[in-house]
């Protein structure tokens, strides 16, 4: 029996239990295909000052300040507004962008409009699609979901795990080697044999959830150490990771998040990620507060493709970045701006033939335009308006999880195809 085998794994599993659950990988069980990030700007943004830009309408109130003084910029066949760090961001990667404008959260609720735009659905139950993801193409990785905060159901399809801190990771993936001296030949036997026998037991429970039967195929299995332990020796020491960014209001980790992203996915220990960025929920001093954090948003993507490439995976990557809903079209009376539910997201790719355009359509004053799901022009006699479900919809089958059994759980009946990615 090698004691340093059993050794390892029983340390796994005593690791695991207070929350983490991370059983381990062997380097050929590694995934290779398409990795997957899912930005979630927190609070509800404002795409009229981003992807989605709108200049002021003569007798109505302000929508932005920006449009007094200055008008709609292009890069591309993408139009953006002149604030923040937009320019920078769309002139570098209009390419690579879809632009999906008009999406409609039905909701000024937070808690709604958090699941709506997550799921696909505006009621609890729906896993997000980083959990269908994983489910369907690596569910026995390590950690093959990140989550660094924001909305992360799974609806028992997968296992994710926060990782806000990687001191833990560290001690989980360093066994200590002098516990080997510890037990007998006997006794690891012994431990090896009730390890395989209560794993046995337990994958024989009936409707066992997937996520459940994912965690005890590495029980049952000859697992190791080695695709965890070199996730945490990728890993910089603390004083060199990226440092947390500060504002006069905020604080962010979105830069660090992407690294500590990057690298699971580049040891293999991961295929999908929730990145998460609060505080855009700007009813007072939206302007000020809104700059701020869009200008860490791009610039936290653009670090993420930008080490995605040093480390070999960006032509394996999709981005999508979204959030809750949208902003008012006026500025109320402490210069802030209020729920509005139409909102916009961004998908990323390299080398895509559906790239640098934007689809869907809203009026001067950020009202939704009705639109044929198969051209995507705006069509107001026959055409839809577009909600999160059109846009889960058409990832899932984009992303080939359209078909799985997690998806097939979690249907969207009654919803219309649309061919963004065509």
């Amino acid at each position: 029996m090698r004691r340093r085998s059993v050794l390892k794994g029983l340390l796994a599993v005593a690791a695991a239990a207070p929350g983490f659950r991370l059983p381990l990988v062997q380097a050929s069980d590694r995934y290779s295909d398409k990795l997957f990030v899912f930005v979630q700007a927190d609070g509800g943004w404002d795409p009229t000052s981003f992807c989605d830009p709108k200049v002021n309408t003569p007798g109505e109130k302000v929508i932005n300040h920006w449009a007094e003084r200055d008008e709609i910029r292009q890069a591309g066949n993408l139009v953006y507004a002149p604030f923040a760090g937009n320019q920078a961001f769309f002139e570098k990667y209009h390419r690579m962008m879809l632009v999906i404008n008009g999406v409609d959260a039905q909701t000024n609720s937070h808690t709604v409009g958090i699941v709506h735009n997550w799921s696909g659905r505006n009621s609890e139950g729906y896993p997000t699609l980083s959990a269908l993801l994983a489910a369907h193409y690596a569910p026995a990785l390590p950690i093959p979901y990140l989550s660094f905060g924001g909305y992360s159901k799974t609806a028992g399809l997968a296992r994710f795990t926060r990782l806000d801190d990687p001191r833990p990771l560290r001690e989980i993936a360093s066994p200590i080697a002098d516990m080997e001296d510890i037990f007998s030949d006997e006794d690891w036997q012994a431990m090896a044999r009730h390890r395989a026998s209560t794993v046995a037991r337990l994958a024989a429970v009936p409707d066992l959830l997937p996520a459940d039967r994912a965690h005890l195929a590495f029980y049952g299995s000859a697992f190791g150490i080695e695709g965890l332990k070199a996730y945490a020796d990728a890993i910089p020491p603390d004083d060199e990771l990226e440092q947390p960014e500060e504002g006069e209001d905020f604080r962010s980790t979105l830069r660090r998040q992407a690294q500590l992203t990057v690298l699971a996915f580049k040891t293999g220990v991961a295929i999908s990620a929730d990145l998460w960025l609060g505080g855009f929920d700007t009813h007072t001093n939206h302007d000020p507060l809104h700059e701020w954090l869009l200008g860490n948003l791009t610039a936290s993507v653009d670090f993420l493709w930008d080490y995605a490439e040093l480390h070999g995976i960006a032509d394996r990557l999709v981005v999508v970045i979204g959030s809750d809903f949208g902003r008012t079209h006026f500025y109320n009376s402490v210069n802030g701006k209020d729920h509005w539910p139409i909102g916009s997201f961004v998908v990323m790719e390299k080398n895509r033939r559906w790239t640098g355009r934007a689809v869907g359509e809203t009026d001067g004053l950020h009202y939704a335009y009705k639109i044929d799901p198969e051209t995507l022009r705006r069509d107001d006699g026959h055409g839809t308006i577009l909600y999160p479900k059109h846009v889960h919809k058409a990832l899932r089958r984009y992303l080939g999880v359209g078909d799985s059994p997690g998806a097939l759980r979690f249907p969207f009946n009654n919803t219309e195809n649309c061919s963004f990615f065509s």
